[in-house]
This record gives structure tokens, sequence and C-alpha cells, in this order.
């Protein structure tokens, strides 16, 4: 019977990529302190996800078919303050734009650099400011 106070970071992705939402889990599953709650395939259902698994950590693909992960993490930030957001990309040039500053998000990652050391150091570093 699992307990109702599990102390390690429920961790949320989203992408339209199975690929990357794979290799995700894997990270989150090799990281101690951390758990995955779920993924979700577009924004829309992501907003749906967050509500429904309260996740403390969501990694969020910047660039998907209808919302955008820019808008998916406005509305996250928006009603979940207390939730971590990260944006995610293989493109490191979509850092420097405006609209991922005004996002909300506690930072911008790309694909290629997630494993456990940076999945541990951004919830070391993002989690008292949202807490």
């Amino acid at each position: 019977m699992e307990t109702l106070t599990d102390e390690r970071v429920g961790v949320l992705a989203v992408d339209d990529q199975p690929v990357f939402l794979a290799a995700a889990r894997e990270v989150v599953d090799s990281t101690p302190g951390f758990r995955w709650v779920g993924d979700a395939a577009s924004g829309e259902a992501a907003l749906d996800a967050v509500d429904q698994l309260e996740p403390a950590l969501v990694l969020l693909d910047v660039q998907m078919p209808g919302i955008s992960g820019i808008e998916t993490a406005r509305r996250i930030c928006a009603t979940h303050p207390d939730v971590v957001v990260v944006l995610i990309s293989v493109e490191q040039g979509l850092a420097t734009r405006p609209e991922v500053a005004a996002s909300g998000a506690a930072a911008f990652v790309r694909k290629q650099d997630l494993g456990p050391a940076m999945l541990t150091n951004l919830w070391q570093t993002h989690q008292q400011s949202h807490s």
C-alpha cells in the first residue's frame, strides 16, 4: 500500500515526441528523490494533467502543436504558482526569446542536457522560490 506522504518530487513531462517522453521517464526513474507522475503529448493535455496529477515539477517542450509550450507554461504558472515549470527544447536559441522569459517558467534546458544531475540541480535551485 502506497503512503500518502511520498516525499519524492513528482514530475510530469510534456512533449509530442514519445521517444523524448520515454527518455525523460528514464531520467526521472533513475534520479533519487524524484518520481514519475505522468506525461502529456500536448499543451491542452498538460493543463488537465497538472490539475489531476498535481506534479511539483513540469518538464515542458517549447514547440508543440496546438497550445505552445510557452503558452502552456504561462497558464500553469498563473493557475499553479507552486509548480516549478522548466521549458525544454533541442534548440538553445529559444532560451533568449522574450516570450520564454515572460512565460513564468523557472528555467530553460536543452533536451540533450537533461539528466539526473541536471534534474536535481533544477529542483534544488528553483523549488525554494515556488514553495
